[in-house]
């Protein structure tokens, strides 16, 4: 493509990111578990031409988590089957570094590339909910600085073992009886601070070469690794404002460790409601609206403390001030937990207020088609967006995006009419990356 364009990814998050999405009269209360739900997702977004779709995920629940999180399927698995069910649209998902084997989500991701033909990306988090560390049997959760060295190291080991077999190596040829080329297999032999592994990977080399690789770093480690290790970036930006400031700096980021900035990609979440008109459009926000109830906002608040429970406070007095809290923010969802002190710091808000401001809908996405196309028509030609990951706040979100906005996009050249290629890299227009072993070979030679 030769004018610049919007990048879209759908999240596909059964029945919804909140407490309440589920109760919604139209909503399909499985949705979480209901594969059919999540094929006809990801088949409405691949019909709009989106980049990909998105399965987030966390390993850690207890009784007051959101219903999505207490049943749904694991990524991996699900995407899978949603492999054999579209042709063109990427397929992410979130896989941890706290507490995986880099040889296992190497395999599993090389093996995820092969079945969908090049289309898988990797989400990489390092899990901020402590809990987790219990269901893996380990003594104490990586502290925040820790972790983010964990991924630094697991990230460069899993691409690694994805070189182990350079390009075509498998010949097969059956007169000479010669399976593979010698000399295209490569042992890793990784000796790190976090991982021994000597490899090499068991599976060919992908049709990508490697898979994405996606972050959601908004912490100074988080936004380091981000800059040095990400194809694209989730970010969650309060304002428009917020957003050009994030987009700055990491493309900054990016061109200090020696990348080419215009290869990363920034693509904040947004939550849009889309009616026909302006009476339906503010229908569909008091929909939503009415689907956060305050004690459903106070659980949701506790998510970036590392689950807080902040519902033993009063709700009307002022947000609790405790060094605690910011303690537990900086080891759990650091960087929106931060954001959250600097508004009580700001402004002095009651805990209510905090809890429903975070949960309730924001109105940046909210209109009518043209409305919501002009707006991320704005964010992305001003500096705050290379695209934006598409999460459905009711239960025809993504249908009606589709349907009324995708079309705008389209006709002011702003989004593709048709892929341009197979791979999810083709969706971005990133080329395969050289095989590191055929480069040291080749210029071997050369000498």
């Amino acid at each position: 493509m030769s004018k610049r364009q919007i990048r879209l990814g759908a999240m596909i998050h059964g029945v919804g990111h909140g407490w309440g999405e589920w109760r919604h009269p139209d909503a399909q209360a499985d949705a979480s578990v209901n594969f059919a739900f999540y094929k006809r997702q990801a088949q409405l977004a691949e019909a709009a031409k989106f980049d990909f779709a998105f399965i987030a995920d966390s390993l850690h629940i207890h009784e007051k988590s959101s219903p999505h999180y207490l049943n749904r399927f694991e990524p991996l698995t699900v995407l899978s089957g949603l492999a054999a069910v579209t042709e063109h649209i990427g397929l992410v998902a979130t896989i941890t570094v706290s507490y995986t084997e880099p040889f296992q989500v190497a395999r599993q991701l090389a093996s995820l590339d092969h079945i969908s033909g090049g289309r898988a990306g990797w989400n990489v988090v390092t899990s901020w909910l402590s809990g987790t560390a219990d269901n893996f049997g380990k003594a104490e959760h990586p502290p925040h600085a820790l972790r983010y060295r964990i991924a630094r190291e697991h990230v460069e080991v899993v691409k690694g073992l994805w070189d182990s077999w350079e390009d075509d190596a498998f010949v097969r040829d059956k007169a000479s009886g010669t399976f593979f080329t010698p000399g295209a297999l490569h042992t890793l032999d990784h000796q790190g601070e976090f991982f021994r592994v000597k490899g090499p990977l068991n599976i060919a080399r992908s049709p990508q070469g490697q898979p994405l690789i996606f972050q959601a770093g908004t912490s100074e480690a988080g936004r380091d690794f981000a800059a040095r290790n990400a194809d694209a970036i989730f970010v969650s930006p309060e304002s428009f404002e917020e957003a050009r400031d994030y987009y700055r700096d990491l493309k900054r980021r990016a061109s200090v460790a020696g990348r080419n900035p215009d290869e990363l990609f920034i693509l904040p979440g947004i939550r849009p409601i889309v009616g026909r008109d302006e009476r339906e459009v503010e229908d569909r926000y008091r929909q939503a609206v009415e689907l956060v109830s305050l004690d459903e906002a106070i659980a949701a608040l506790g998510r970036p403390f590392n689950d807080y429970d902040f519902s033993t406070h009063d709700p009307d007095a002022p947000f609790p001030a405790q060094d605690s809290l910011e303690a537990l923010g900086k080891e759990s969802s650091r960087g929106f937990a931060e954001r959250i002190l600097r508004l009580v710091a700001e402004e002095n808000p009651t805990l209510r207020e905090v809890a429903l401001r975070v949960a309730q809908p924001r109105r940046d996405f909210v209109g009518t088609p043209q409305q919501v196309a002009d707006a991320l028509q704005h964010w992305f030609e001003n500096g705050a967006a290379d695209g934006f990951i598409v999460n459905s706040l009711l239960p025809d979100g993504l249908e009606k995006f589709t349907e009324l906005v995708v079309p705008v996009l389209q006709e002011r050249g702003l989004l593709r009419r048709e892929y341009s290629g197979s791979t999810l890299r083709d969706n971005f227009g990133l080329a395969i990356p050289a095989n590191r072993n055929t480069l040291r070979r080749t210029q071997g030679e050369v000498a």
